[in-house]
């Protein structure tokens, strides 16, 4: 058997680990932009279906409690205009990078077999490949690529890292051209709740793939919309040809969402208020630091919807990501999501109001024209 490193790409967040410690080094402390998590607190009423399921001793079920797939089948109609989605239209994972990793062995896929991600993409799509001894291959157009032994494509709109949106005509001409030539079309859908400049829409939409679920299947987590990252709550919705075979290895392979997480997920899957106040909270940071890059030389590409801003100053990525970590800024270089990104850095907006308003100050613009709320100051006694 190769060693994994013959296998694995170099784990990227690794070289960025000299940066970090010069930004930490600030004055100030490190303002960490680099990665996408959650720092909000999770809602309270999820907080409570979790504790209130807190005494489970058995073993949860891999397909989830019927209670569960309600919540799934309820939303995907209710929030992506999907129509005649049933419980066996879909399965619950364990965290969304746990699927993308993994599927491409879970669907039996090998040496021969091609996967299919966009060029600049989440590193994920090309692990799960490497780890089934695919080939992998990146497009800017699926419809530009060879489908001969193309058995798994990857969509991802919104994108990480770019936040790019791909419109409803977009994804019907490319659903249609899978689905002529026998390839199977998994969308990466977990921004989409997180819409600024573009209204995302699912390949559940009706429009998009004339009312058949055949050859699709929608990937969803509520780590971003509900600050759940640390409960690993995520699930498919599509094809049942598809999720049922998923679903038999799973269970062989004792692939369970916890049960305290599958009552939290309801709970947040039932609430769109918690989303809607946090979507408030991301927009003024979003606002912010925008503002502040524009105002320090960048230029902001793309960026319609999800947690990043796709920024450039028309140099290397590395020089970008030097510079603002001599101002206690961390970024993730562009080149972490694929050589197309070489002259762009993906900065988050998952840090708290306080962090944002450190980085805008650093990076020149005024506390007063941020539009965060600002914490009222005490006087020293």
């Amino acid at each position: 058997m190769s060693a994994v490193s013959d296998r694995l790409p170099t784990f990227p967040w690794d070289r960025l680990e000299p940066y970090k410690k010069t930004a930490a080094a600030h004055p100030g402390g490190i303002v960490d932009l680099s990665v996408g998590t959650p720092v909000d607190p999770v809602p309270d009423l999820i907080q409570r279906a979790l504790t209130d399921a807190a005494d489970s001793p058995g073993y949860p079920t891999v397909w989830g409690t019927p209670a569960l797939r309600d919540a799934i089948t309820g939303w995907v109609e209710r929030r992506l205009g999907a129509r005649g989605i049933t419980h066996r239209h879909v399965l619950p994972v364990v965290g969304s990078k746990e699927l993308v990793a993994w599927l491409p062995t879970q669907l039996g896929l090998g040496p021969g077999d091609r996967v299919a991600h966009p060029r600049l993409a989440y590193p994920t799509y090309e692990v799960g490949a490497r780890l089934a001894r695919a080939a992998y291959e990146v497009y800017d157009d699926p419809a530009g690529l060879d489908p001969r032994g193309l058995k798994l494509l990857w969509l991802n709109s919104p994108s990480n890292p770019t936040g790019k949106v791909l419109s409803r005509e977009e994804l019907t001409r490319i659903v249609a051209w899978a689905r002529a030539h026998g390839v199977l079309v998994f969308s990466d859908e977990c921004y989409l709740e997180l819409g600024w400049d573009a209204e995302p829409v699912s390949v559940l939409h009706p429009d998009v793939n004339g009312g058949s679920y055949e050859g699709i299947v929608a990937v969803h987590s509520l780590s971003k919309r509900s600050n759940l990252a640390g409960y690993r709550a995520a699930f498919l919705a599509g094809d049942p040809a598809v999720l049922a075979p998923l679903l038999e290895i799973r269970k062989h392979g004792g692939m369970m969402t916890p049960a305290p997480t599958q009552a939290a997920a309801v709970a947040a899957l039932g609430d769109d208020e918690h989303v809607r106040v946090q979507r408030e909270r991301y927009a003024a940071r979003r606002t912010a630091l925008r503002a502040a890059l524009e105002g320090h030389g960048f230029r902001i590409e793309h960026s319609e919807a999800s947690l990043y801003l796709w920024a450039t100053r028309d140099e290397s990525c590395w020089t970008t990501v030097a510079a603002l970590a001599d101002r206690g800024v961390l970024v993730a270089p562009g080149d972490f999501y694929g050589e197309a990104g070489a002259r762009h850095v993906r900065v988050a907006f998952t840090a708290t109001d306080e962090r944002v308003r450190a980085a805008v100050e650093r990076l020149g613009q005024g506390r007063g024209r941020l539009g965060l709320p600002v914490k009222e100051r005490r006087p020293v006694r």
